[in-house]
């Protein structure tokens, strides 16, 4: 098998000369010099203990020997492209199987999940939006991104992102008569509270921030109370009040100016986001590749 494989590249530089009758098209064709085209004519016409090319006028003309061999060699290539192009077409699109929660996908993840599947576009991603932590063991996920203190023995677990929370509102809010300037301005505005955070998060309350604020006077209790972060942002975003935003939930509508940051006061957050997986899928392509893309996103300054 060696010995019939031995000239493949000078086989291939002769049906590429005998197509085009030509030196240099060959060797435009094939990526490579005329002179390294004519060197692989040479070693092919020695190795047969045979001329292949006629060079007349400029002109070059086929042997009848090169005539004899030409449509075997053709036909040989045009099999092998055949095989390769059968290959091709049995390729298997992969997918990856993401458990993420719905407001974190909504409000981080799916923003820019374009970027991802045009960067891998034989990956098929499948996003799983719940609030529970899923069980690997038992349920088909590849990987999820938790929000937590980080610890989930037995899983790998790769920090993606810190948070921070802060007041954010409306840029309308900041207009008309009673604009926010001083943490004492709340009195006149509906704060929104948004009571998904788990209890150990050390997620602030209006009354603690309020309090760090220096306000007084002001119930920190009353006002709009949604069971979802991407709820309290849209009340936000709608001009009904004042929220304390999640810094990664927040994180595109403060860059297109949707909401808007009216006090420096910002509390940083116990719980942050991990990607975590099962050991296993370590050198599993499609985690490995959405890891990497994962991390660079969440590093990247928007």
């Amino acid at each position: 098998m060696a010995h019939r494989l031995s000239h493949l590249n000078s086989l291939r530089a002769f049906e590429v000369v005998a197509r085009h009758l030509s030196f240099a098209k060959a060797a435009e064709e094939l990526g490579v010099t005329p002179a390294a085209v004519s060197q692989q004519i040479k070693t092919l016409e020695d190795y047969l203990g045979l001329e292949l090319f006629k060079r007349a006028n400029r002109a070059i003309f086929l042997t009848d020997a090169a005539k004899l061999m030409l449509p075997e060699v053709t036909e040989g290539f045009d099999l092998v492209a055949s095989g390769l192009s059968r290959a091709r077409a049995q390729r298997v699109h992969r997918h990856l199987i993401v458990t993420i929660t719905p407001s974190v996908a909504a409000k981080w993840l799916m923003p820019r999940l374009e970027r991802f599947t045009t960067q891998h576009p034989d990956i098929d991603v499948r996003l799983d939006t719940t609030t529970r932590i899923v069980d690997f063991s038992r349920e088909d996920v590849d990987v999820a991104v938790r929000y937590g203190g980080g610890s989930w023995p037995g899983l790998e677990v790769i920090p993606l992102m810190a948070e921070e929370v802060f007041p954010v509102c409306s840029p309308k809010l900041l207009e008309g008569g009673h604009t926010l300037r001083t943490a004492d301005d709340l009195r006149y505005h509906t704060l929104i509270h948004d009571n998904s955070m788990p209890s150990d998060s050390a997620f602030p309350q209006w009354s603690a921030w309020l309090e760090a604020a220096g306000a007084r006077g002001i119930d920190g209790m009353r006002g709009l109370h949604v069971n979802a972060s991407m709820l309290a942002i849209q009340a936000a975003i709608d001009g009904q009040g004042v929220a304390l935003g999640r810094s990664v939930l927040v994180r595109d509508d403060l860059a297109t100016r949707r909401l808007v940051k009216p006090f420096d006061l910002a509390f940083p957050l116990r719980f942050g986001y991990y990607i975590v997986h099962p050991r296993k899928q370590h050198a599993v392509a499609t985690v490995q590749a959405f890891k990497r893309w994962l991390c660079a996103e969440a590093a990247a300054k928007e």
